[in-house]
């Protein structure tokens, strides 16, 4: 019997990640990525503004992150000739359809990292 166990164990080891779970996180998990795709979601902004709504982030990280995003087709970065020249930026239709799933985070992180948890903590910087 604990032969049979360890065989079903190793099996379970051997299971793979989901390739697409792999790429979402792969996009979405890196720091900065998921508070940007969030304002992007209820309006497009330009880069100031991007940075006023995320308190820490740096503007070459935020520039950073915003390329990454536009070279998954999340967003487009949109230049207004000035003057002044600005530049903004909204999500494709790619990057709206995340707003569900964004909300269900939003909804499962009130119930289960409540304010002042560890994690909340450590991510205020």
């Amino acid at each position: 019997m604990a032969e049979a166990q360890e065989q079903t164990h190793d099996r379970a080891a051997c299971k793979r990640v989901d390739d697409g779970i792999s790429r979402v996180f792969q996009l979405l998990g890196k720091r900065w990525t998921g508070p940007i795709v969030s304002v992007l979601v209820s309006q497009p902004a330009y880069f100031a503004d991007l940075r006023r709504a995320i308190p820490g982030i740096s503007e070459r990280m935020l520039s950073d992150r915003l390329s990454e995003l536009a070279l998954a087709g999340l967003l487009v970065r949109e230049v207004d000739e000035g003057p002044p020249l600005r530049v903004s930026y909204r999500l494709t239709e790619a990057g709206a359809a995340l707003e569900p799933a964004l909300r269900e985070l939003a909804l499962w992180a009130k119930t289960h990292l409540p304010e002042g948890s560890p994690c909340t903590v450590a991510t205020r910087t």
